[in-house]
């Protein structure tokens, strides 16, 4: 059995100017990166703007094992699925980020039979905008500790800065640090931190921005620190975001690349959901809905975490609904919430699954509550038995919920028709949606109802620390922001070992933050981390090179 970058290596890809022809732009409306990916203008979308939006088609998934559901893969399999039937589907996805790629998660291109190409590329520097939003982010570190360094006119203090550096790395020796030593001219010690870079607001603002301008605004919003009076400060005080938007004036433009069967994505952006808004850019996703007649984009993790941000923060602040979603599930993961350790998944076990499938009652319950149509992809592996997919089968049918069996993982498009029939079917009943809570709800209210609506919680508890950043953004005027709470991607709660449908628990939230420039207000539930470590056995100790540039153990 070829493996993923086998599999890649081998696909015969077109030309992106062949894409981009077949898609109807003009050669000014798009720029090259090579051979396989160009960059899209601004220029395109202006001259698209009085196109009818393509059906929008959300992927998402239930809680997943640690190595993940094929999410995804089931996005590129249904985009080449609905090439098969005759539909124009052009997909948007995140970019991936490279502490998973060289963890243990693996990389967000998809796989097998269903992938983005050139997805070697594509999973590391791919066109540079992981690193562009790095440098953007630390450049206003450096801004803010150099006017402290040079006299602190504004009278920053530094125990409470709150923008932290980041790097696309897993590097858990860089959570807390001391920095500035070495004498007067290295700086003003003081204790730093590190995030992962799709943890930091700048890749948040960057993708809710709408366009370059936008980006400019949001970045200056960001709230980096408080003088030593209790007065914020923002990044515009410190006159940083004009170079940041200059860094960043390139990686604003959408990606252009393809499937393993040719299908058009765009692929642009990359906050994880469990620590941040889960989804691809704003841009990305507007460029695919007037670029074709089905966008298939996803979000990250689950349903809880992924899906309800995309329902409740992306699809509120950029004006768009779904007119359809995908729930994936997979019977190894039904087995793990069901108690089963992650190494012992692919062997039969209908007991353990008849204990963990309440998980997956649970994710079609929480969409249905945001009035959208749902279709069940059971996303087959190899070591799936037939009673374990029939046993699935059986519970959508008994849940009042549509179900396709997925194959696109060994069969690309062609094993994902019948999920693409059912697609475009529910696509077209009319379209209920709507967030899970009001504009107007107060930041508590807003957590309250996404723990209880969509975790199952009995109620949530708050922090001394928590309850004084509540009361100092309210005082900011923050209360009217959609929320985006950081947790566990394991657990329907904020306890990654709480498996199943858990119920008795209660959400601790142990601080929260301003994310003023991206729109939104961070809640921090449980342990969750902002800066994930490596595994015991890194998935980059099996990646190499030859010395024909070759890369080898890629997935």
């Amino acid at each position: 059995m070829l493996s993923d970058i086998e599999i890649a290596q081998q696909a015969v890809m077109k030309p992106i100017t062949q894409i981009a022809s077949e898609l109807g732009l003009r050669e000014e409306e798009f720029e090259l990166h090579g051979k396989y990916k160009a960059k899209l203008e601004d220029s395109l979308y202006r001259r698209l703007t009085s196109k009818k939006d393509a059906k929008l088609i959300l992927v998402t998934a239930i809680n997943p094992t640690p190595a993940g559901e094929g999410k995804t893969t089931v996005s590129v399999g249904l985009a080449e699925a609905m090439a098969k039937i005759g539909k124009k589907a052009v997909l948007a996805l995140r970019e991936p980020s490279l502490g998973p790629v060289f963890g243990v998660k693996g990389g967000a291109a998809g796989g097998g039979y269903a992938q983005a190409l050139p997805m070697d590329e594509i999973n590391l520097h791919f066109t540079g905008d992981f690193h562009a939003i790095t440098s953007a982010n630390n450049l206003l570190c450096a801004l803010l500790d150099n006017h402290i360094q040079q006299g602190n006119s504004l009278g920053i203090d530094p125990r409470r800065i709150l923008i932290p550096r980041c790097m696309d790395m897993n590097d858990r020796q860089l959570r807390g640090v001391i920095d500035g030593l070495g004498g007067k001219s290295s700086g003003v010690p003081r204790q730093d931190t590190f995030c992962i870079t799709v943890a930091t607001e700048v890749m948040a603002a960057f993708c809710l921005a709408s366009d370059l301008m936008d980006l400019k605004a949001r970045l200056g919003k960001i709230l980096v620190a408080y003088t030593v009076s209790g007065e914020p400060v923002y990044a515009h005080d410190l006159k940083a975001e004009g170079a940041m938007a200059a860094l960043l004036k390139d990686a604003v433009k959408p990606n252009l690349v393809q499937t393993l069967e040719g299908t058009p994505a765009i692929i642009h952006g990359g906050p994880f959901a469990n620590i941040a808004h889960g989804c691809n850019s704003v841009r990305a996703t507007r460029f695919a809905m007037k670029l074709g007649d089905y966008c298939i984009t996803e979000a990250g993790f689950g349903s809880d975490l992924g899906a309800e941000k995309f329902m409740d923060i992306k699809c509120r602040l950029a004006g768009i609904q779904p007119d359809a979603v995908v729930l994936v599930a997979t019977a190894r993961a039904l087995k793990y919430n069901g108690g089963v350790p992650k190494a012992e998944t692919s062997k039969e076990n209908l007991a353990a699954l008849a204990d963990g499938i309440a998980n997956l009652g649970a994710h079609i319950g929480n969409l249905k509550k945001f009035g959208v149509p749902v279709v069940v992809a059971i996303n087959r592996f190899e070591s799936d038995s037939d009673l374990e997919l029939t046993y699935i089968k059986d519970y959508c049918k008994e849940n009042g919920a549509d179900f396709s069996l997925c194959e696109v993982f060994a069969k690309g498009g062609a094993g994902g028709t019948d999920l693409a029939e059912k697609v475009c079917a529910l696509a077209e009943k009319p379209s209920e949606f709507h967030p899970l809570y009001p504009d107007d709800a107060p930041v508590r209210e807003k957590i309250e109802t996404v723990c209880r609506e969509i975790y199952g919680a009995d109620g949530v508890d708050f922090s001394s620390k928590a309850e004084t950043s509540l009361k100092e953004i309210i005082s900011l005027g923050g209360d009217h922001l959609p929320v985006c709470i950081a947790k566990t991607q394991y657990s329907l709660s904020d306890n990654a070992k709480l498996l199943g449908r858990p119920t008795g628990f209660r959400v601790n939230i142990r601080d929260l933050k301003l994310n003023n420039g991206a729109g939104f207000v961070v809640a921090y539930a449980g342990d969750i981390l902002t800066m994930p470590g490596l595994p015991k056995h890194p998935a980059a100790e099996n990646i190499d090179v030859g010395p024909d540039g070759n890369i080898t153990g890629l997935f």
